[in-house]
């Protein structure tokens, strides 16, 4: 989310955090009811009597998602869900996703072995959520396209991260315009 920190500034107030097992310097993840719980006390704390929207990549919107189950937010934006636990296509990380009702924006990279977007697009059709998708042409988990991939467009990566955050932006304006606020906090 540093990477997206200042380009995601321009839409609005940004606050990031990291989960207490980062701070200590733990490569592994606390279990699911801590990381709810932390992602919880960093919104509780930012949000500061606005409605927010929760924008996270990868683990961090997977956790944003449960955030939403409990808290009110305006929206909620992923960063390559990793909807396949370690890649493993039996293994769904999906019932949060079917339980939501708060709107989401997923923005997936054709490249994503985490969120085959064929298996994303099952699981929409089961969602009651309002539910986006910005697709990002060659990109991976990381939403980095490939140099090849890149030259045969004729763009360059930062030609990618506005177009997404241009689709954040235009979603996280929806999303305002729903709930009657218009100052959000990401």
């Amino acid at each position: 989310m540093q990477r997206w920190k200042e380009r995601l500034s321009t839409i609005g107030d940004v606050e990031v955090f990291d989960y207490p097992y980062i701070q200590q310097g733990r490569r592994r993840p606390d279990q699911l009811p801590q990381l709810i719980a932390a992602h919880r006390q960093a919104l509780v704390e930012a949000r500061q009597g606005r409605v927010a929207i929760l924008i996270g990549k990868s683990m961090g919107g997977r956790i944003g998602c449960h955030v939403s189950l409990e808290e009110k937010v305006g929206a909620v934006v992923c960063l390559g869900y990793p909807l396949c636990g370690g890649g493993d296509r039996s293994k769904l990380r999906d019932k949060v996703l079917r339980a939501l009702q708060t709107p989401i924006l997923f923005v997936q990279g054709t490249r994503d072995s985490l969120c085959p977007l064929d298996l994303l697009e099952r699981v929409h059709a089961e969602m009651k959520a309002l539910t986006f998708l910005h697709i990002v042409e060659g990109g991976d988990h990381s939403l980095l396209v490939s140099k090849r991939h890149l030259a045969a467009s004729g763009e360059t990566q930062e030609e990618v991260d506005r177009r997404i955050l241009e689709a954040i932006a235009k979603f996280v304006a929806a999303a305002a315009d729903v709930t009657g606020s218009q100052q959000s906090q990401l």
